[in-house]
């Protein structure tokens, strides 16, 4: 085999894993040369040269001493490893170098963080179709190994969750109810088949009974998030809000609402307009969607942090970007478009932040 055609790269391929084992053998065979082996592999000695640089590792004798040695396992390891990260670099600066350039400019420049990283991914699509675009796992991976110029803190959600551990159950369903069970809705409100059934909560900042909260309202059907900021979060103040809201809007948006078992809400049986259900105590897991909702709102209101300082334009504006998000449990689409839909279909909702 002449040296141009080793040269040629027309004719080059990648050693495979078989290929290193023999270089192995051979390598820890008395009398067998870089040449020796290159010719029994028909390869260039550069090759085998190289191959053995790059596949060392050091190992330690039982004196302690160490020494530098090839073994196959090892530099197929080396080799996969290379290749993943010749293929990020790849991708980052190749086919998917104008869908990562897009995501950072909108991350960085937004006020807001409009959509999740998903969101992204499938806006991407609508906006640029001739274009190619990463899976939504595949930018996650982007982002754990620091590839981008952006990191994890865009994804607060993933930052703190945290590890379950089994054991530490604890049974409280004694606990007393402030009204109808949630154990009595219908099953159709359960399956998410009729539009105007509620789930609710109260957002607060810092937690002292006559600091501001946010009275947070969530459409099951569309996730259609409503916000209103409320004096103090005292039960009268919730119930007065609360039927505010309903007549203001029209009990045919409030079919029903399911709020938590808090003393806050134990005066909400009381609403004239629609249904009140309560979840079994300290299970937030059944009002799901507005836990979420919640989590979302988070990224933008911190715990802790008097809601004073948070004034009705902001809190409008915070409730417009999580109606905008489009969102992979609806088709893609965002819970303003599916709201609209199912309530005015041939109008555009408007729906203030009212603040009483």
């Amino acid at each position: 085999m002449t040296q141009d055609k080793f040269n040629s790269t027309r004719h080059y391929t990648q050693l495979t894993a078989e290929d290193r084992g023999v270089i192995e053998g051979l390598h820890h065979t008395k009398g067998f040369s870089i040449r020796k082996i290159a010719a029994r592999l028909h390869r260039a000695p550069s090759t085998i040269s190289r191959e053995l640089n790059r596949g060392k590792t050091r190992q330690l004798r039982s004196n302690y001493l160490s020494y530098e040695a090839y073994y196959a396992d090892t530099a197929q390891i080396l080799h996969e490893q290379r290749c993943q990260h010749d293929y990020c670099q790849l991708h980052l600066k190749g086919r998917w170098h104008f869908f990562f350039n897009w995501l950072t400019a909108k991350v960085k420049k937004a006020k807001f963080r409009l959509q999740s990283i998903d969101g992204y991914c499938h806006l991407f699509k609508r906006l640029y179709p001739a274009h190619a675009c990463p899976s939504t796992p595949t930018v996650y991976r982007y982002l754990d190994r620091g590839l981008l110029p952006l990191d994890n803190t865009i994804l607060p959600e993933k930052l703190r969750r945290h590890i379950k551990h089994a054991g530490r159950h604890r049974d409280r369903r004694n606990k007393r109810l402030a009204g109808t069970s949630i154990e009595q809705r219908p099953q159709a409100v359960n399956e998410r088949k009729t539009f105007g059934d509620w789930e609710g909560d109260l957002v607060k900042g810092k937690r002292v009974v006559n600091e501001p909260a946010l009275l947070t309202l969530t459409e099951r059907k569309s996730r259609y998030e409503l916000i209103y900021k409320l004096p103090d979060y005292h039960a009268q103040t919730c119930l007065d809000v609360l039927q505010r809201v309903i007549n203001s809007k029209g009990a045919k948006w409030f079919h029903s609402i399911t709020f938590d078992n808090g003393s806050e809400f134990a005066l909400l049986d009381r609403v004239k307009g629609t249904q009140i259900y309560y979840c079994h105590p300290y299970t937030p897991s059944e009002r799901g969607s507005n836990e979420n909702a919640n989590g979302l709102i988070r990224e933008l209101i911190p715990k802790g942090i008097s809601l004073h300082h948070f004034s009705k334009t902001y809190i409008h504006e915070a409730q417009k970007v999580l109606n905008g998000r489009l969102r992979k449990s609806l088709g893609y689409r965002s819970a303003a478009d599916v709201f609209q839909q199912f309530s005015q279909p041939r109008r555009t909702v408007q729906t203030p932040v009212a603040t009483f």
